[in-house]
Protein backbone atom coordinates (compact mmCIF):
# COMPACT_ATOMS: atom_id res chain seq x y z
CA UNK A 1 0.00 0.00 0.00
CA UNK A 2 1.49 3.24 -1.16
CA UNK A 3 2.23 5.93 2.24
CA UNK A 4 -0.45 8.45 0.86
CA UNK A 5 -3.19 6.02 0.66
CA UNK A 6 -2.51 4.84 4.40
CA UNK A 7 -5.04 6.20 6.64
CA UNK A 8 -3.54 8.53 9.76
CA UNK A 9 -2.85 6.34 12.88
CA UNK A 10 -4.81 7.31 15.66
CA UNK A 11 -2.99 9.28 17.99
CA UNK A 12 -2.24 6.52 21.03
CA UNK A 13 -4.35 5.88 24.42
CA UNK A 14 -1.95 7.53 27.23
CA UNK A 15 -2.25 5.37 30.38
CA UNK A 16 -5.88 6.78 31.66
CA UNK A 17 -9.30 5.71 30.64
CA UNK A 18 -10.77 8.83 29.20
CA UNK A 19 -8.02 9.80 26.46
CA UNK A 20 -10.70 12.89 24.94
CA UNK A 21 -11.47 14.35 28.02
CA UNK A 22 -7.68 14.56 29.33
CA UNK A 23 -5.88 15.79 25.79
CA UNK A 24 -8.60 18.66 24.72
CA UNK A 25 -5.97 20.53 22.47
CA UNK A 26 -4.78 18.60 19.66
CA UNK A 27 -2.62 19.13 16.35
CA UNK A 28 -1.09 16.75 13.70
CA UNK A 29 0.94 17.70 11.17
CA UNK A 30 2.61 14.99 8.07
CA UNK A 31 5.91 15.70 7.12
CA UNK A 32 8.04 14.04 4.34
CA UNK A 33 10.71 11.73 5.63
CA UNK A 34 13.51 14.62 4.84
CA UNK A 35 16.21 16.80 6.79
CA UNK A 36 13.88 19.55 6.83
CA UNK A 37 11.20 17.37 9.04
CA UNK A 38 13.13 18.49 12.11
CA UNK A 39 12.79 22.42 11.97
CA UNK A 40 9.59 22.74 10.96
CA UNK A 41 8.24 20.27 13.89
CA UNK A 42 10.03 21.73 16.19
CA UNK A 43 8.75 25.59 14.75
CA UNK A 44 5.16 24.20 14.50
CA UNK A 45 5.89 22.82 17.83
CA UNK A 46 6.94 26.52 20.08
CA UNK A 47 4.15 28.37 17.72
CA UNK A 48 1.51 25.63 19.70
CA UNK A 49 3.07 26.04 23.04
CA UNK A 50 2.81 29.68 22.97
CA UNK A 51 -0.67 29.27 21.54
CA UNK A 52 -2.06 27.40 24.26
CA UNK A 53 -0.13 29.25 27.06
CA UNK A 54 2.41 26.69 27.52
CA UNK A 55 5.78 28.47 26.94
CA UNK A 56 7.22 26.84 30.00
CA UNK A 57 7.34 23.31 28.57
CA UNK A 58 8.15 24.63 25.37
CA UNK A 59 11.77 23.98 25.78
CA UNK A 60 11.66 20.89 27.17
CA UNK A 61 8.73 19.50 24.19
CA UNK A 62 10.81 21.15 21.38
CA UNK A 63 14.10 18.61 22.27
CA UNK A 64 11.32 15.76 22.73
CA UNK A 65 10.07 16.53 19.23
CA UNK A 66 13.14 17.02 17.97
CA UNK A 67 14.94 13.70 18.94
CA UNK A 68 11.83 11.71 18.13
CA UNK A 69 11.17 13.28 14.96
CA UNK A 70 14.53 12.66 14.34
CA UNK A 71 14.50 9.20 14.70
CA UNK A 72 11.48 8.90 12.78
CA UNK A 73 13.04 9.99 10.00
CA UNK A 74 15.95 8.08 10.03
CA UNK A 75 13.61 4.65 10.45
CA UNK A 76 11.01 6.00 7.53
CA UNK A 77 14.16 6.39 5.33
CA UNK A 78 15.44 3.17 6.00
CA UNK A 79 12.38 1.46 4.92
CA UNK A 80 11.21 3.35 2.08
CA UNK A 81 12.16 6.77 0.60
CA UNK A 82 8.17 7.99 0.35
CA UNK A 83 6.69 7.50 3.83
CA UNK A 84 5.76 10.62 5.92
CA UNK A 85 6.52 10.90 9.47
CA UNK A 86 3.11 12.07 11.58
CA UNK A 87 3.41 14.33 14.49
CA UNK A 88 0.78 14.90 17.24
CA UNK A 89 0.94 17.14 20.14
CA UNK A 90 -1.86 16.66 22.86
CA UNK A 91 -2.24 18.99 25.95
CA UNK A 92 -3.80 18.73 28.92
CA UNK A 93 -3.07 22.30 29.82
CA UNK A 94 -0.60 20.73 32.57
CA UNK A 95 1.16 18.14 30.23
CA UNK A 96 2.18 17.76 27.12
CA UNK A 97 1.59 14.71 24.76
CA UNK A 98 4.14 13.73 22.34
CA UNK A 99 3.35 10.95 19.41
CA UNK A 100 5.28 10.68 16.24
CA UNK A 101 4.60 8.12 13.54
CA UNK A 102 7.05 6.47 11.34
CA UNK A 103 7.04 3.44 8.58
CA UNK A 104 9.95 1.13 10.32
CA UNK A 105 8.15 -1.67 12.54
CA UNK A 106 11.38 -1.77 14.55
CA UNK A 107 10.79 -0.70 18.06
CA UNK A 108 13.33 2.16 19.08
CA UNK A 109 16.61 0.95 21.01
CA UNK A 110 17.98 2.99 23.99
CA UNK A 111 21.76 2.52 23.60
CA UNK A 112 24.64 3.91 26.13
CA UNK A 113 26.94 5.78 23.80
CA UNK A 114 30.26 6.28 25.21
CA UNK A 115 31.24 9.92 25.65
CA UNK A 116 32.56 10.35 22.43
CA UNK A 117 30.01 9.02 20.02
CA UNK A 118 28.58 11.18 18.13
CA UNK A 119 24.98 9.61 17.44
CA UNK A 120 22.71 7.85 20.13
CA UNK A 121 22.01 9.66 22.84
CA UNK A 122 18.48 10.64 21.46
CA UNK A 123 16.46 8.47 23.64
CA UNK A 124 18.66 9.02 26.77
CA UNK A 125 17.59 12.12 26.28
CA UNK A 126 14.07 11.74 25.88
CA UNK A 127 14.27 9.37 29.07
CA UNK A 128 15.94 12.08 30.39
CA UNK A 129 13.25 14.86 29.79
CA UNK A 130 10.05 13.26 29.93
CA UNK A 131 7.74 11.74 32.54
CA UNK A 132 7.84 8.82 30.94
CA UNK A 133 8.01 7.43 26.98
CA UNK A 134 7.25 4.01 24.98
CA UNK A 135 5.99 2.62 21.78
CA UNK A 136 4.01 0.52 20.68
CA UNK A 137 3.20 -1.08 16.91
CA UNK A 138 0.01 -0.03 14.60
CA UNK A 139 -0.46 -2.97 12.46
CA UNK A 140 -3.14 -0.90 10.47
CA UNK A 141 -0.45 1.07 8.99
CA UNK A 142 2.24 -0.32 9.67
CA UNK A 143 5.17 1.22 11.16
CA UNK A 144 5.31 2.40 15.23
CA UNK A 145 4.46 5.04 17.06
CA UNK A 146 6.54 6.85 19.87
CA UNK A 147 5.48 8.62 22.74
CA UNK A 148 6.20 11.05 25.34
CA UNK A 149 4.49 12.72 27.98
CA UNK A 150 6.28 15.95 29.81
CA UNK A 151 4.64 18.13 32.27
CA UNK A 152 5.76 21.71 34.24
CA UNK A 153 8.25 20.45 36.86
CA UNK A 154 9.39 16.81 34.94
Amino acid sequence: MRAEHQPVPPAPPPPGPDVAGQWPLRSFLELGALPGAVPCARLHTRELMWEWGRTGLGNDVEILVSELVTNAVAASRSVARDLPVRLWLLCDKVRVLIVVWDGCPQPPVRIDASGVAESGRGLLLVESISERWGSYPTPATGGKAVWAVTAAGS
